[in-house]
């Protein structure tokens, strides 16, 4: 249902000139050429193209959602400005569809505290990305634990508050899943959202050889 309610409510923001962002992890991100990038939930596809620009034609950005809305306008401004290195993928952020070590930057703006298990989808972020590779990532945070009526309302974590965990479990998920050494690039102050209080934070991070993990191999084929 919440998977549902999400593509819902992208899907008609797709047409809308709203801001569907929480913070700016590709002002951060900084790809470079030849590099394999992917956003994750790429919405209307802006990030895709601005990778793919940077990163040239040695080098691929993909973008994956799971809104069709948001998807069919990606799709399309990729075909109007003919850019060749640029896919967008519509999948879910707890199964990606790369091999492992195969990216070497994770971007995303405020889509993680859509999972309902955010852990696998930090465990996915560290298994595609190389060693030496990189995340940037922009999301909330909640400043108590959200109640649970609202955790399992559909509705409320498609309005981006109600999935958010506290700092410190976010933290905790990120490194569980590998990334010990998180470096927090902004952060604003605590404002009101839905039922809750939150604050947006940019972190970024490195995959490195001494935090290893082993995970079955994902593959998608083209």
């Amino acid at each position: 249902m919440i998977t549902e309610a999400i593509n819902v409510r992208y899907s008609e923001l797709s047409e809308s000139a709203c801001c569907l962002s929480c913070g700016g992890a590709i002002n951060y991100a900084k790809p470079q050429p030849g590099e394999i990038c992917v956003d994750l939930g790429s919405g209307r596809g802006n990030d895709v193209l601005r990778m793919a620009e940077e990163v040239g034609e040695d080098g691929h950005s993909y973008g994956i959602d799971i809104s069709e809305g948001m998807i069919t306008k990606a799709k399309a401004s990729i075909a109007k400005f003919e850019v060749a290195n640029a896919t967008i993928v519509k999948a879910e952020l707890e199964e990606l569809p790369f091999e492992n070590n195969s990216t070497d930057l994770v971007i995303s703006n405020c889509t993680i505290n859509h999972s309902s298990d955010k852990q696998s989808v930090w465990n996915e972020v560290y298994r595609i990305l190389k060693e030496g590779g990189r995340f940037v990532v922009s999301d909330i945070y909640a400043l108590k634990d959200i109640a649970e009526e609202y955790k399992n309302d559909p509705v409320a974590v498609a309005e981006c508050w109600a999935g958010a965990e506290t700092k410190d479990k976010y933290l905790q998920i990120l490194k569980k899943a590998g990334f010990h050494e998180i470096t927090v690039l902004e952060e604003s102050a605590p404002y009101e959202k839905g039922q809750a209080i939150v604050s947006s934070f940019t972190i970024s991070g490195f995959k490195t050889k001494s935090n290893k993990l082993s995970e079955p191999n994902h593959c998608w084929n083209a």
